[in-house]
């Protein structure tokens, strides 16, 4: 019995030890079940019947890993009830469950519980269900890993067409990151079901709930905020904006953001501040073809000099001359606009976003 088995069993007892009817009678670890090795058999007496719960453990507890161990639970509960188990129930046992790996536990009609505290019995009369908030200290870093700025250049390259299928090389071309931090991306895509693979390579099999997550742990991109004022505004400033953004970039990089994108992209929020990302080669250029004065009167330009040049790789056009973030990245740079902002994003995401056409 390894680490994580002798775990799990400490972590079994604690539900059931809870509910006065239920006396534990032993706990088998790596049995040879009628179907094949069962990592852990509880045979509880509840008073009026006898029962066991038949548990598989296992390390990781993504959704992929939870609906590949469904179905060999399923047929070792089967196996049991043939062999004369008749009150026998499957459970998904792992250190850590996520609310989608719990979710899909519970529609396959599979009991479950982690080392955090969440955990779900039902089996006779007795039923047991807790749900913690926390999650483990790893978990969260492996959240929130895949929206990393290297990362962030793969998933946005996969939303523009979430239908098509890549292969590891020609996606890490595309994106100017290197295959290990594709495969990377690939692999817990698929470990969360976000993507399914096919004969032809790597598709989204989820973009909403992808685009979802995203959104909820979404930082804007890293850089250098400054702003100042400008007199221009109307038509005047709409073409100092045009020429300005296609002067910059014949040398540079420099497009409009949040907001300023909304008005070409999917007209909403109107605001009459303008923002821009760019590189640090674009900002005497750009504060002087908007003709920068003293701030007296407060700014309503607003720049971010960025870190990372990936953003500037999936910029759209909407109107020639006009360079500006790609539905994806406005939609989550709206996200975080406040109350204006989030009015907004719902309707970019159904006018622009093609998974909703």
């Amino acid at each position: 019995m390894n680490l994580i088995e002798r775990q799990a069993v400490g972590h079994l007892r604690e539900p059931l030890d809870d509910v006065p009817a239920i006396v534990i009678e032993n706990i088998e670890v790596e049995m040879a079940g009628p179907g094949g090795a069962v990592d852990a058999v509880a045979h509880l007496d509840t008073g009026d019947r006898k029962h066991v719960l038949v548990c598989k453990v296992k390390a990781v507890g993504q959704p992929r890993h939870v609906r590949m161990t469904v179905l060999q639970l399923k047929e070792y509960v089967a196996q049991f009830v043939r062999r004369g188990e008749a009150n026998a129930t499957p459970v998904f046992i792992a250190p850590y469950l996520s609310p989608e790996a719990r979710a899909l536990c519970k529609d396959c009609g599979v009991g479950y519980l982690d080392f955090e505290g969440n955990c779900r019995l039902a089996f006779g009369g007795v039923f047991v269900e807790r749900s913690v908030p926390s999650e483990p200290k790893a978990e969260q870093r492996d959240l929130k890993s895949p929206f990393k700025p290297k990362v962030a250049r793969v998933l946005r390259k996969m939303l523009r067409d979430p239908g098509r299928a890549w292969r590891v090389a020609e996606l890490a071309e595309a994106a100017g990151v290197s295959r290990g931090h594709v495969s990377n991306v690939r692999k817990g895509l698929l470990d969360k079901e976000r993507a399914a693979d096919a004969e032809e390579g790597t598709f989204l099999k989820d973009p909403d709930a992808l685009l979802d997550s995203w959104r909820e742990q979404y930082e804007p991109p890293a850089g250098k905020r400054t702003g100042f004022y400008t007199t221009l505004h109307g038509s005047a400033l709409e073409e100092a904006m045009r020429e300005a953004l296609t002067h910059t970039n014949k040398k540079g990089a420099a497009m409009l953001a949040s907001f300023s994108v909304a008005k070409w992209l999917a007209p909403y929020a109107r605001t009459e501040s303008a923002y821009f990302y760019v590189d640090e080669d674009s900002v005497a250029a750009l504060e002087n073809s908007l003709k920068r004065a003293p701030a007296s009167k407060g700014e309503n330009v607003f720049i971010t000099r960025l870190k990372d040049p990936g953003l500037f790789d999936v910029r759209s056009e909407p109107v020639p001359g006009i360079f500006c973030t790609c539905p994806v990245q406005t939609y989550l740079d709206l996200s975080v606009a406040g109350e204006r902002g989030r009015e907004a994003v719902e309707h970019l995401r159904k006018e622009l976003l093609p998974w909703h056409k």
